[in-house]
C-alpha cells in the first residue's frame, strides 16, 4: 500500500540499516583481524557456542591468563594509590609481548608483595615498640608511688588479720592459704600496657568486678593518638598499670585485656633496669624508623618506574583479552583451519569493514584473506542510532523506556522538542529559567573538563543532561515571557496593558476589577495587569487549563498520525484502517472537537459553558444548546461526531482479528500438494514443520489482544487528556509558590525598613528559590514531563521492544577498576 504521504529520511528518525555478515577468517590471522576490528568498532558478533560453557571453548586458557593479568595489574593500581603516586604520562610507546609482560607483572607482583609485607611487619614492630617506649615514659611517674603503697597496705592487712582473725572486717585480698599457712603469702604483682580511651570506663570497671576490688588501677592519657599496631589506626589511648594480688587476680586481668584488646608490655620494677631498657627500645625505633623509611623509599622507586607503562599494560591487557573473548564467540569450520563468527553491521559501514579485514591480513601475512558476505536472515537486527553529544541525552530518556524497534520511529527525534517545551510549560517564568540557563552554559563550558573527572551520582546524571537543561531553560525564558513572570513579578516589556484601574490609586484593583480601555490587546504574553488583580486566579487557571487540554490532543493527535508512518513502511495495512483510522476518528471527533469549542471561544470571546456542551452532547445530542452555541449548526456536527465515536470502536474492535482469521485460512488452503520424490519427502516435511511454527494463529488470542487494546485505547483517550491537566496544576504550583516567597518573605521583611531583618529575609528568599523552586521544582516538572511523553505519547504509536546495538569496540572497554 502506498502511503497518502511521506517523511523525509533522517538518521535519527529511523535505526540505521543492518545486515547480517557472515565472517570466514585463516586461523593464523584471527587475533589480528578481530584486533582491527575492535578498532574500527562497528560489528556486533553473535555468539556461535552457546551450547559450550566458558571453560570448553576454544580460547578458555588464553582468557584465564588475562584475567590473572588484569588482577596483577589491579594490584599495581592499588598499591600506586596506596604509595599516593599517580600513573604518570608514558614515553613514546614500547612494544611488549603478552607472554613478556605476564612474566614481568609476576615479577613485579612478588617484589611488591615482598616489600609489602615487610614493610607491614616492620610498621607493626615500630608501632608496637613506639606504645613499649609511651608505656615506659608514663608508667614511671607513678609506679614507685603506687608500689609502694600497696606494699604498706599488704603489709597492714598482715599484721590485722592476726588481730582479727576471721572477722567480716577482714580484706578479701587475704585468701584462704594464706590465713591457714603465713609462708605461702602471694608477692603483689601488676601490669602495665595501653588500652583505648573509648573502652577505659568499661575496662575499669569489669577489673573490679572481675577482682571484686582487690586491686590498685591508675591510668594517664597520651597527649596524642598512636598507631595501633594490630589496625595500624590512629586511636587516642591512655596507659594504664594494674596491682593485683594472687595468680588468679593475674589470671582474670590479663583474659579481661585480650578482650578489651589492651596491648600489655612488661615493665620492670627497678630504676635503673627502666631506664636502660628505655633506651634500648628508643634506640631499636629509630633503626626501625630509617628501615621503613628506605622501605618505602625502595617501593615508591620500583612503582614509579612502573607508573609510565601502566596505563599501556592495562589498555594492551583489557583489549587481548576482549580479543579472545570475541575469538570465543567464533566457531570452526569442518577443517579446524578457518573460523566462522556472523555479527550485525550497518550497511554503511561495510566498506570501512571490508577494508579494515583487508590491512589485518596484509599485516599478518596470511595467504587467505577473510571472506565478507552477507547472510540474509529472520532474525530481528539490533536498533543503532548515531547521536552527538547533544542528541545523546534526549535518546537515553527513549531508551529509558525502551529501546525502538528496529526501523520503528524514533521518539527521540520530537523529545527533542516536546520534552523541554512541556517542561517550559510547567515551569514557566523567566527569572528562574535565566538561573537554570546560567548554570547550564557553566556545565557547557566546562565540558571537556568534567568529561575527563569522576564526579558523583548526582552531578554526573546532571553533568550528562546538560543540553537537556539547556532547551528546558531556553523554553522556560520563553514560557516566562508568555506568563509574564520574572520571580512572579510581572513587566511591562512589550508595550502598554490593554486595561487600567478604575481609580488613579488603583486601591480596588483585587476588589472591583479593572475597564479596558482598547481594543487592541497586549502585544505578547499575558497583560501584565492581570496579576494581583481579581480576577488573576479566574483569568490564568481557564487559560492554562484550557491550553493544557490543546496541547494534550496535538500530541496525542501527533502520537497517531505517527503510528500511520509505522504502519505504512511495515506494509501494514490492517494498521492503518483498522487502527490507525478508527483512532483519529474517535479522538478528533470528541477532544478535537473539544479543542476546537476551546479556540472558538476564545476567537469570538463567548461566553458559552464548554462544560455544560460537552456534557450534553453524550446525555442529550439531539436538545438546543441555547446560548452556549458558538457555530450555526453545531448541534447537527455534534450529533455526526458522536456517532464517528460510537462507530469507531467496533472498527477498532472486529475487524482486524477477523481478517487475520481469513488470511491464515487462505493459506492452508492454498498450499498445494503435488508428487514427492522419495529424496525430497524428507527435507519438505522438515520445512513444513518449520512454517507451521511460524504460521501457528490462535483466533481467540487475536480477539483478546485487540480487544484489550481497543478498551485501553478508548479508556486512554479520556484518562490522558484529563493527564495533560497536570501542565496546569504544576504551572499553578510554580506561580503560587514564588509568589509566596516574593510576597510573604522578600517583601515582608523589605516593610520592616531594617537591614539586618532585610538581610536574613533576602538570605531566606535565596536559599528556598533555590532549594524549592529550582531544584524540586525542577525535578517535579521533569518528571511529570517524562511521564506524559513515556505514557500519553509513546503508547500511541511506539513498541519500545528493541534492543541496543552493541558493537566490539575498544573505545567501549571497561575502567579496570
Amino acid at each position: 500500500m502506498a502511503p497518502f504521504f511521506s517523511i523525509p529520511e533522517m538518521s535519527l528518525l529511523r535505526s540505521e540499516d543492518m545486515n547480517l555478515v557472515q565472517l570466514i577468517i585463516p586461523v593464523e590471522s584471527a587475533h589480528g583481524t578481530i584486533s582491527y576490528l575492535g578498532e574500527l568498532g562497528l560489528l556486533q558478533f553473535e555468539d556461535l557456542n552457546l551450547d559450550k560453557s566458558p571453560f570448553q571453548r576454544t580460547y578458555a586458557n588464553q582468557v584465564k591468563r588475562c584475567i590473572e593479568m588484569v588482577r596483577k595489574l589491579r594490584y599495581l593500581w592499588e598499591q600506586l594509590r596506596k604509595a599516593g603516586l599517580s600513573a604518570a604520562r608514558s614515553p613514546p610507546e614500547i612494544d611488549i609481548d603478552l607472554d613478556e609482560l605476564e612474566i614481568k607483572l609476576g615479577e613485579l607482583e612478588a617484589e611488591l608483595r615482598e616489600l609489602d609485607g615487610n614493610l607491614e611487619k616492620l610498621k607493626r614492630t615500630h608501632s608496637e615498640l613506639t606504645e613499649y617506649l609511651l608505656v615506659l615514659s608514663k608508667a614511671s611517674t607513678f609506679f614507685e608511688a603506687a608500689r609502694n603503697g600497696a606494699t604498706s597496705y599488704q603489709r597492714e592487712s598482715s599484721v590485722s588479720s592476726m588481730t582479727r582473725e576471721g572477722s567480716m572486717d577482714s580484706p578479701l585480698l587475704l585468701e584462704q592459704e594464706m590465713q591457714t599457712d603465713p609462708s605461702k603469702q602471694i608477692k603483689l604483682g601488676f601490669i602495665a600496657g595501653l588500652i583505648a580511651k573509648t573502652k577505659a570506663a568499661s575496662f575499669e570497671r569489669i577489673l573490679f568486678r572481675a577482682t571484686r576490688g582487690n586491686l590498685f588501677y591508675k591510668q594517664l592519657p597520651l597527649d596524642e593518638p598512636v598507631t595501633d599496631p594490630a589496625t595500624g589506626v590512629k586511636v587516642e589511648k591512655l596507659v594504664f598499670v594494674c596491682f593485683y594480688s594472687g595468680e588468679r587476680a593475674r589470671t582474670k586481668i590479663t583474659k579481661i585485656c585480650e578482650a578489651f584488646g589492651a596491648n600489655r608490655y612488661s615493665f620492670p620494677e627497678e630504676h635503673g633496669k627502666r631506664w636502660q631498657l628505655k633506651t634500648e627500645v628508643a634506640s631499636r625505633v629509630t633503626e626501625i624508623q630509617s628501615t621503613i623509611d628506605a622501605s618505602i623509599l625502595e617501593r615508591d622507586t620500583v612503582l614509579s618506574a612502573v607508573s609510565y607503562q601502566l596505563e599501556q599494560w592495562t589498555t594492551l591487557v583489557q583489549k587481548e583479552k576482549a580479543i579472545y573473548h570475541t575469538l570465543n564467540m567464533l566457531s570452526f569450520d569442518v577443517t579446524k583451519k578457518c573460523l566462522v563468527g556472523e555479527a550485525w553491521c550497518p550497511v554503511a559501514a561495510k566498506v570501512k569493514v571490508q577494508d579494515a579485514l583487508r590491512r589485518a591480513a596484509s599485516d599478518s601475512n596470511s595467504q587467505v584473506s577473510t571472506i565478507f558476505q552477507v547472510l540474509h536472515s529472520e532474525e530481528l537486527p539490533p536498533t543503532y542510532f548515531k547521536v552527538n553529544k547533544f542528541t545523546e541525552a534526549f535518546q537515553q530518556i527513549v531508551d529509558a523506556y525502551g529501546v525502538p524497534r528496529y526501523k520503528e520511529i524514533n521518539p527521540g527525534v520530537f523529545t527533542i522538542v516536546t520534552f523541554p517545551f512541556l517542561f517550559a510549560v510547567m515551569f514557566g517564568d523567566w527569572g528562574h529559567g535565566i538561573c537554570i540557563l546560567l548554570a547550564t552554559l557553566w556545565l557547557v563550558y566546562n565540558e571537556k573538563k568534567f568529561g575527563t573527572q569522576k564526579l558523583g551520582d548526582i552531578m554526573d546524571m546532571t553533568f550528562g543532561g546538560r543540553y537537556v537543561l539547556l532547551l528546558m531553560a531556553i523554553f522556560s525564558i520563553y514560557t516566562g515571557f508568555i506568563y509574564n513572570e520574572f520571580f512572579s513579578v510581572p513587566f511591562h516589556l512589550f508595550g502598554d496593558s490593554a486595561y487600567r484601574c478604575r481609580t488613579p490609586s488603583c486601591s480596588d484593583a483585587t476588589t472591583v476589577g479593572l475597564i479596558k480601555y482598547r481594543e487592541e490587546p497586549y502585544p505578547f504574553g499575558v497583560d501584565p495587569v492581570w496579576h494581583g488583580s481579581r480576577s488573576e486566579l479566574p483569568f490564568l487557571n481557564s487559560l492554562k487549563m484550557k491550553m493544557s487540554i490543546i496541547l494534550g490532543v496535538i500530541q496525542m493527535m501527533l502520537g497517531i498520525i505517527l503510528s500511520y508512518f509505522n504502519a505504512t513502511f511495515f506494509r501494514s495495512s490492517l494498521d492503518v484502517w483498522f487502527q490507525f483510522v478508527p483512532q483519529i476518528l474517535f479522538l478528533g471527533s470528541l477532544f478535537g472537537y473539544l479543542s476546537v469549542l476551546i479556540i472558538l471561544k476564545w476567537v469570538t470571546g463567548s461566553q458559552a459553558d464548554l462544560y455544560h456542551v460537552m456534557i450534553y452532547m453524550f446525555l442529550s445530542p439531539t436538545s438546543d444548546i441555547g446560548d452556549n452555541r458558538l457555530f450555526k449548526g453545531q448541534e447537527r456536527v455534534q450529533i455526526i461526531l458522536l456517532l464517528i465515536s460510537f462507530v469507531a470502536v467496533p472498527w477498532m474492535l472486529l475487524p482486524k482479528p477477523l481478517i487475520l482469521r481469513k488470511q491464515h485460512l487462505e493459506k492452508l488452503q492454498g498450499r498445494g500438494y503435488g508428487v514427492l520424490r522419495s529424496s525430497d519427502a524428507d527435507a519438505l516435511d522438515i520445512d513444513l514443520d518449520h512454517e507451521h511454527e511460524h504460521e501457528e494463529f490462535e483466533f481467540s488470542e487475536a480477539f483478546v489482544h485487540q480487544m484489550i487494546h481497543t478498551i485501553e485505547f478508548v479508556l486512554g483517550a479520556v484518562s490522558n487528556t484529563a493527564s495533560y491537566l497536570r501542565l496546569w496544576a504544576l504551572s499553578l504550583a510554580h506561580a503560587e509558590l514564588s509568589a509566596v516567597f516574593y510576597e510573604r518573605v522578600l517583601l515582608l521583611s523589605w516593610s520592616y525598613h531594617n537591614p539586618i531583618i532585610l538581610l536574613v529575609g533576602f538570605i531566606v528568599f535565596l536559599f528556598a528559590t533555590i532549594g524549592v523552586l529550582l531544584v524540586m521544582e525542577t525535578l517535579s516538572a521533569f518528571l511529570h514531563a517524562l511521564r506524559l511523553h513515556w505514557v500519553e505519547f509513546q503508547n500511541k504509536f511506539y513498541q519500545g521492544d528493541g534492543y541496543q546495538f552493541s558493537p566490539f569496540a575498544f573505545s567501549s572497554l571497561e575502567d579496570i577498576d
